[in-house]
Parts: structure tokens; sequence; C-alpha cells
């Protein structure tokens, strides 16, 4: 259990590290990029399939949090800071979801 907790912690801090490194070497700014990316049909899509997984996984912290407010707090950041935010929680809870 504890090294599936380091690989979901690991992973994040590597999804992280990638953002920063995109932000340092684009060479455009972030409406730059997202114009770019949903100028093809797979841009969209992509965009699409990101945004629906964060909505299932808000339905998911919102049914397995006890305390709602510490659900919101979760839940809200998720469409700006994303799977990082995402693999933070998943972290932090992987213990009481498997029991």
């Amino acid at each position: 259990m504890a090294l599936v907790r380091i690989l979901i912690a690991l992973g994040g801090l590597s999804l992280a590290a990638l953002i920063v490194w995109a932000a340092a070497s684009a060479g455009q700014s972030l409406p730059e990029a997202v114009a770019w990316l949903v100028s093809g049909p797979w841009g969209v899509v992509t965009l699409a399939d990101l945004y629906l997984g964060f909505a299932i996984l808000a339905v998911l912290i919102w049914l397995l949090e006890p305390d709602k407010r510490l659900a919101l707090l979760f839940i809200l950041p998720l469409p700006v800071l994303g799977n990082v935010w995402a693999a933070v929680w998943l972290a932090l809870r992987f213990p009481a979801i498997r029991r």
C-alpha cells in the first residue's frame, strides 16, 4: 500500500515537473498554447477527455470524502491544477479508499 502511494506521489511530482518544463521552454503564453491545442480536432478531444475525467473524479471525491468542505477543497481546484491535484488527493486518501 505504501508503494502505491509513493508511486502516485511520484507521478504527480513528475507531471508537475513536466508542466514547469513546458512553461519554461514553450516560448508562448498559456492562451497561445491553448489556442494551438484546440486548433485541431484531436486537441479538442484531448481537452474534452481531460475535463470529463476531472468531472468524474469530482463526483468520486464528493462521494468518498466524509467532510464535504474538504471535498470542495479538492474539487474546486481540479480544473486549474489538474491531475497534479488529483494525485495529491489520491495519495492522501488511498488507505481509506482501499478499505
